[in-house]
């Protein structure tokens, strides 16, 4: 059993096909959540014959989508697909029985699942009825592809992205606030994307009070899909006729809150159709590892942070992120007296400051922006 799953990264063919399941896996980004995103494709003498991807949660899965495009070319062929197929029912039946039923006498998987639950039982159930099984191929790739499910489904919580766009000094705002644009408009579109990608995107009152902003994606020339709106105003300070209280869009907005506000208040938040929400409080700030099991308990796979460096700071302190954007505009504010990007008390030493791992560097326009990993991301 443990000979037939051996990795064969040195197979270019099947590196080669991995790939293109992985590209059509990426085509369901911002729509399969709680689900992660999977693609297959069926091979036969040397020929894709199928293509396949799960498009949303609840729609069928990849290889089902794979399968049926093949039709009756998949008796004796191989079947690619990002991640072990299910060998349960949920919302649709165990991909392993359509798999058997198909004909198919070889699986190649680029990771198991990664619910301990049920880790490596649909392989298993594939192997005892004969078909051969190869696992590991572009596991890296993919892998980084669903990070965000990987670590929700081991720890009900959601994966955190802090996002910010700064000056090369270090500043998300001019002494007098302001803050558009500090970036250029390729990063810009990059952080629309993001919020495509994400389940829900985060600020605390300060930024809604100073940008007055939406919170929506703005993409051209393609569906997109707008986060869960997560505000943080501990004493329910929002202004009610602010934009992200009077919006035409299908995902919800939550204000969390600490839990003297006014009930008059509340209700009338409320009646906009926003969600306030009591959290614990603690030295004035809204207890964020309290807040991210509320929000897996709503079926928030991924969490996009984009608030003020009073937000940024206090998310990276409470450990609670896993992955860090930032983007750098060639521009200097030449002074100490603008919004950093985080504020409140930090390291006292180099050695106690936040280590940044496997980082990855590119140009957008003339900004630069770093991507990195905060270590906690590597006990998931």
């Amino acid at each position: 059993m443990k000979k037939s799953l051996k990795s064969k990264e040195s197979d270019t063919e099947d590196i080669r096909y991995m790939k293109t399941a992985l590209n059509l896996a990426r085509k369901g980004r911002g729509f399969t959540s709680p689900n992660p995103m999977v693609g297959a494709v069926v091979v036969k003498d040397g020929k894709i014959v199928g293509k396949g991807y799960h498009q949303a949660a609840g729609k069928a899965h990849a290889e089902v989508n794979a399968i049926n495009d093949a039709g009756s070319a998949t008796e004796n062929s191989t079947l690619y697909v990002t991640l072990e197929p299910c060998n349960h029912t949920g919302r649709t039946p165990p991909c392993t029985e359509k798999i058997l039923e198909a004909g198919i006498k070889r699986v190649v998987i680029a990771m198991k699942d990664p619910n301990p639950d049920v880790e490596g039982g649909g392989l298993d159930y594939l192997h005892r009825h004969g078909i051969s099984i190869t696992a590991g191929v572009c596991e890296t790739e993919a892998k980084r592809l669903n990070e965000a499910f990987v670590k929700y489904i081991r720890t009900k919580r959601p994966f955190v992205i802090i996002k910010c766009a700064a000056t090369l000094d270090g500043q998300i705002a001019t002494r007098t606030g302001d803050s558009k644009w500090v970036s250029g408009e390729d990063s810009r579109r990059c952080v629309h994307r993001l919020r495509h990608a994400a389940d829900a995107i985060m600020v605390g009152i300060d930024t809604v009070n100073r940008d007055n902003p939406s919170l929506t994606t703005r993409l051209e020339h393609m569906k997109r899909h707008d986060p869960t709106r997560i505000i943080l105003d501990t004493h329910l300070s929002i202004a009610e006729d602010a934009k992200v209280l009077q919006l035409d869009s299908d995902s919800d907005t939550f204000i969390f809150t600490g839990d003297s506000i006014s009930k008059d208040k509340k209700d009338r938040i409320e009646k906009t159709g926003a969600k306030v929400m009591t959290v614990p409080v603690e030295g004035g700030l809204i207890d964020l590892n309290f807040l991210m099991d509320r929000l897996g308990a709503l079926n928030i796979t991924s969490l996009l942070i984009e608030g003020g460096g009073r937000v940024i700071a206090s998310a990276l302190r409470s450990g609670i992120v896993d992955k860090i954007i930032f983007f750098y505009a060639p521009k200097i504010l030449g002074g100490n007296d603008g919004v950093p990007i985080c504020t409140g008390p930090g390291a006292a030493t180099m050695n106690r400051s936040i280590p940044v791992k496997d980082i990855k560097v590119r140009r957008l326009g003339d900004d630069v922006m770093i991507e990195g990993y905060i270590d906690v991301y590597r006990n998931h």
